[in-house]
């Protein structure tokens, strides 16, 4: 009978999640990397072009039980464009065990950037808001101070550069899926 208890104990325990090391922290400090891969489509009035994108970047925040608050940059790079983001998102965490998933919406800046379409003709982007959803899901690694994030994310950023002797400015949509590691201190 001792055992059985022990061991249904155990269980629990380890189910919670509050075998971490953390466990009597409300709100945990972390720092991140991601790489990620998707597409990328820019609008304008008369044409639309999409290519393949990838992603790299990094991250902090603050992870409180219900919702967590980060600060991130990327550097994203396609066939003919290659951007800079730094964005704020906030996420709602759904209450789970080991695999948590997550939504959540953010809004920073796309700036720094450089666009060389077929024509040779390179653009500056122009430093402009952009908006972003997310999706995902966080996979605890029990007993270390790591986790994973697998997400979804769809960036919109309006008017990033004018192109020369018309009023036509691009808008961009870049939608991929990342791996995010954080180190929970």
């Amino acid at each position: 009978m001792k055992i059985n208890s022990i061991s249904l104990i155990s269980i629990v325990t380890i189910l919670t999640g509050t075998a971490t090391a953390n466990a009597g922290v409300m709100a945990d400090l972390y720092v991140g990397g991601m790489v990620g891969a998707g597409g990328q489509t820019l609008f304008t009035r008369d044409d639309n072009k999409t290519d393949s994108a990838m992603l790299f970047g990094a991250s902090m925040g603050i992870d409180i039980p219900l919702f967590r608050l980060e600060a991130e940059y990327n550097r994203l790079h396609s066939a003919d464009l290659d951007t800079n983001t730094g964005m704020v998102n906030a996420m709602f965490k759904v209450p789970s065990t080991i695999i948590q998933p997550y939504f959540g919406i953010g809004a920073g800046l796309v700036f720094d950037g450089k666009h060389k379409p077929a024509d040779n003709v390179e653009y500056s982007l122009d430093s402009t808001a952009a908006y972003q959803a997310m999706l995902g899901a966080t996979i605890d690694v029990l007993a270390l101070p790591i986790k994973f994030d697998i997400e979804g994310h769809a960036l919109y950023a309006p008017n990033i550069y004018k192109i020369d002797a018309t009023n036509t400015t691009p808008d961009m949509l870049q939608y991929n899926v990342r791996l995010k590691m954080r180190y929970i201190f």
